[in-house]
């Protein structure tokens, strides 16, 4: 019985204990549920900490790791892990093409209470290749990957089912500057275009379903059409690909599985809102998951920045999960000081979003009272980045640490004055 059948009967206990830091109570979290409005990734072999992802309930970000084929120490995925836990990710995905995937995925899972997603088709595809080309996969090849990560115990993961014949079509007419970057997307479309049969995971959606309810997998349901510069931005095989999801997101819930659906990508300032809207639109109010978005393809090195500028916007209007970004993004493998920085970004987007929608703003007023009362121990205790603040406090006050100004201001701190006077 998957947590939608349960949530049919009942208010789970899984339900009970998700909202304990939410902003709405169980009754309602269990309608958002049965309704697919709402989503728990939580496969029973992982069991992880419910983290709820949608409609009215505080965004959450997702941090990826994962290695490659040049770079494949497992130990620096586990300190990336590590990382992302401590400053605040709501869920991990495991991307992993290189070295023993196998084994990554599995000391993931079993090293974090967070929630984790793969990407089945890079395994079955990679493993492919090796032996041939990745289009001579199978179909029983792409579902039994899928499989054996749910045996392993993951929590969601991404098929790109929207890629499609009919898509396809659609991207050769459409005059796209960047085709397709989504690397699963790709896999599918090859695939497609060689075999000239349609993408299995669209075809035999309904065996895929049945893998599902099996585990309670949530499917994250993979924007393999996602624009990959601002120039692509809402273009048609972009919604095309969306209105495929909307409809799989309808027979999903129908046969009670869990659904969310994935977003670009690189989109301009002035589509993200029309983007996140769209989505809400077409895919039933399904919770939305977006890769930052990007805002411009301008700032490589600097794009966790780009991500979180497009995160903050498309959350504040309605987008439910964040896909980190970090300053590696287009450039290279991350390494531990990115996922930190990637993290902190996402976070602070995630968190921004909450605010302007009424939710978590006691934080930023404690810190604001802390910072009034130059109670330095206070405010870091809530910040973000406690670390870092602390560092460049130490680092920036050499004449006096203990003084209770700072080097900014000095004898002339603002607040003080003011206390002196005004006190």
């Amino acid at each position: 019985m998957t947590l939608i059948d349960r949530c049919k009967k009942e208010v789970p206990k899984k339900v009970h204990k998700a909202v304990e830091d939410e902003p709405i109570p169980a009754k309602k979290l269990a309608k958002m549920i049965k309704k697919g409005r709402a989503v728990i990734p939580n496969n029973p072999i992982h069991d992880p900490d419910p983290k709820p992802i949608g409609e009215g309930l505080k965004v959450k970000i997702n941090v990826n790791i994962g290695t490659s084929k040049d770079l494949h120490d497992v130990e620096k995925e586990m300190e990336k892990l590590k990382v992302a836990e401590d400053y605040g990710s709501d869920a991990v995905m495991d991307l992993s093409t290189g070295g023993d995937i196998d084994k990554v995925r599995r000391d993931v899972i079993e090293k974090t209470t967070l929630p984790v997603g793969t990407v089945p088709i890079y395994q079955c595809g990679l493993t492919k290749a090796r032996e041939s080309s990745i289009v001579e996969m199978t179909s029983d090849e792409i579902f039994n990957s899928i499989r054996k990560h749910a045996e392993d115990g993951v929590d969601f993961v991404t098929v790109h089912c929207g890629v499609t014949q009919d898509v396809l079509e659609s991207l050769k007419e459409s005059g796209r500057l960047t085709d397709i970057v989504s690397r699963g997307g790709s896999f599918l479309a090859a695939w497609i275009l060689h075999n000239q049969e349609e993408n299995p995971l669209y075809a035999e959606f309904d065996y895929l379903l049945e893998i599902a309810r099996e585990y309670d997998l949530t499917l994250s349901l993979g924007d393999g059409l996602r624009p990959g510069s601002i120039a692509d931005a809402t273009d048609r095989p972009q919604i095309q690909e969306l209105i495929t999801l909307g409809e799989l997101v309808k027979r999903s819930r129908e046969e009670g599985v869990q659904a969310m659906v994935e977003g670009p990508g690189h989109v301009p300032l002035d589509q993200v809102e029309t983007n996140v809207k769209i989505q809400k639109e077409l895919c039933q109010g399904a919770p939305f998951y977006v890769l930052g978005p990007l805002v411009t393809d301008f700032a490589p090195g600097y794009d966790h920045i780009s991500g979180a500028i497009g995160g903050a916007l498309a959350a504040y209007h309605g987008a439910d999960f964040l896909c980190y970004v970090t300053p590696a993004e287009h450039l290279g493998l991350p390494d531990v000081e990115d996922v930190r920085e990637g993290v902190v970004a996402s976070k602070i987007a995630a968190h921004a979003a909450d605010v302007a929608r009424g939710i978590d703003k006691d934080i930023d007023w404690n810190i604001s009272k802390a910072r009034k009362n130059l109670d330095w121990k206070n405010m870091f205790e809530k910040v973000v980045d406690p670390e870092k603040a602390k560092r460049l406090r130490e680092e920036k006050n050499i004449k006096d640490p203990e003084d209770d100004a700072c080097s900014m201001c000095g004898d002339v701190c603002a607040i003080k004055m003011v206390d002196e006077y005004f006190g």
